[in-house]
């Protein structure tokens, strides 16, 4: 595994303004390093959700440093920092946002719309990408009738494909039952196995607990961090 930061926050904040204003995030400091699957795992109302938009650009801190691959968020402007989203930061979420009436094939060729590849050559990579998700059986069908652990294998699939340097994956099992849960984990597990970094968000410590890495978030600071000892 390569030791090299893929992304890192240093005394991080985050607050919204009211009467009084919200303390989303309140100090965080962390570092994802190539080739790690970390959990981050906290309960309702701990910060993750605000981190995860932070960690992927969608967001700005009030206070404290962000690096994506290198960059320094905060001084990239919009549209340097969409652009460096595009290109290293892979997105999975709990509602799947895929196109209802479109292919699998389709959804996961769309996602690479910015690159500028031809068609064909989105449409090969496409359905590789898909069989290595289990899904080359179903590139063709709709994924408004794939079901829903077939329709997540379909976002992660289109997550991964352009190589990017860190996925981020947001509650990927929140609308799954539970067989497709644990199949949807053993995936994450096998891609990180082949050398994707990945980290999860999610609110079930269970699912958190099997990733080699475990950062607990409570109020909107790191609780405990099994890569420096639980504190």
């Amino acid at each position: 595994m390569s030791t090299a930061p893929v992304l890192e926050l240093a005394g991080v904040t985050k607050h919204y303004p009211g009467t009084p204003p919200v303390r989303a995030l309140r100090g965080i400091d962390l570092t994802i390093r190539s080739g790690e699957l970390v959990g981050i795992v906290g309960p309702s109302g701990s910060g993750k959700s605000t981190l995860l938009h932070l960690m992927g650009t969608l967001d700005r801190p009030t206070a404290g440093d962000v690096r994506v691959a290198g960059h320094a968020v905060a001084d990239l402007s919009d549209r340097d920092l969409s652009a460096v989203r595009a290109r290293s930061i892979g997105f999975v979420f709990q509602q799947f946002h895929l196109l209802d009436g479109y292919t699998a094939l389709d959804n996961v060729a769309d996602g690479m719309l910015y690159t500028g590849r031809p068609v064909r050559e989105r449409r090969e990579l496409a359905a590789a990408t898909l069989d290595r998700v289990g899904l080359g059986h179903r590139i063709t069908h709709p994924t408004n009738k794939l079901s829903g652990g077939e329709r997540q294998r379909v976002a992660v699939a289109r997550a991964v494909m352009g190589k990017p340097a860190i996925v981020l994956a947001d509650e990927p099992t929140g609308n799954l039952d539970s067989k497709s849960s644990e199949d949807i984990v053993d995936l994450l597990r096998e891609l990180h196995a082949e050398g994707i970094t990945l980290v999860v968000i999610t609110h079930n410590r269970e699912i958190a607990d099997r990733f080699p890495r475990r950062v607990a978030l409570r109020d909107g600071a790191v609780e405990s961090d099994s890569a420096v000892g639980d504190a």
